[in-house]
């Protein structure tokens, strides 16, 4: 299902916590080892109190399956269907957690690891690691190139504190790294790039490098929910593979049923 996100109700929040004071009507873990609870909301009161909370809502945030949600408009608009629908999980904004989402790329783009590094060193600065790098918060980033960890810092002057856009890790990785450096200007479609994502942990970077499969990896802070909020509000979207959302429905947990 597509996953939208919900900011700033406890009146829902508290509904939905009484709502699972109950028995739930699902139960169960997954072969991943995630636990899996539902509960029906049957009562025709509860039902209209819920709705009207959700109504009332000024906006809803599309945290996973914009391409989804945005290809399913498009179906429906070209069948002249305007009761079509998809499935969607609500979640309180305040409930979801966000997991980095790291990048390795197959070739420097021409670059000896020494000339990369010198050019590197013109819009971050660069501190050599001993071990791997976990970014210990924004506009900073783990690289391992050639068998060794640095640790980057974006130059303060290149972050734009009043574009919620371009201050973005991913954005400032991008404008003065991958895309000038690497020759990368279209992720979306390169074949260069791949994404990791950070429940998969910085050891996968290493092994995807060391193999010689990849030349470069970055490893990136998560991105925050309130960026993701505010670049909405901006009337923006979100860079592509930007965000690893957890928790996460199994697939066919539940089905949608149109009459």
């Amino acid at each position: 299902p597509v996953m939208l996100a919900y900011a700033g109700s406890g009146e829902i929040d508290a509904l939905l916590e009484e709502v699972s004071r109950g028995e739930p009507d699902v139960d169960e873990t997954a072969d991943d080892g995630v636990r899996h609870s539902l509960w029906t909301v049957d009562d025709d009161t509860r039902v209209s109190e819920l709705t009207g909370k959700f109504d009332a809502l000024p906006a809803l945030y599309v945290a996973d399956g914009h391409h989804r949600s945005a290809a399913a408009e498009k179906v429906a608009d070209a069948a002249g269907d305007t009761d079509a629908g998809f499935l969607v999980v609500i979640f309180p904004a305040g409930q979801m957690s966000i997991l980095d989402y790291n990048r390795v790329i197959r070739d420097l783009n021409g670059h000896e690891p020494g000339a990369f590094l010198d050019a590197v060193k013109e819009c971050f600065t660069v501190e050599p690691a001993a071990e791997a790098v976990r970014p210990s918060g924004p506009a900073e980033f783990g690289m391992y190139l050639a068998g060794h960890w640095y640790r980057l810092r974006t130059k303060p002057e290149l972050v734009p504190e009043d574009d919620p856009l371009a201050r973005l890790d991913i954005s400032l990785l991008g404008t003065h790294l991958i895309e000038p450096l690497l020759g990368i200007t279209d992720p979306r479609r390169d074949k260069r790039i791949d994404f990791v994502g950070g429940s998969r942990g910085l050891g996968e970077l290493e092994r995807r490098v060391d193999s010689g499969e990849m030349a470069i990896a970055f490893a990136l802070y998560p991105t925050a929910m309130a960026d993701v909020v505010a670049v909405a509000d901006a009337g923006e979207v979100m860079p592509p593979k930007s965000t690893w959302f957890e928790p996460k429905l199994a697939d066919g947990l539940v089905s949608l049923v149109l009459d």
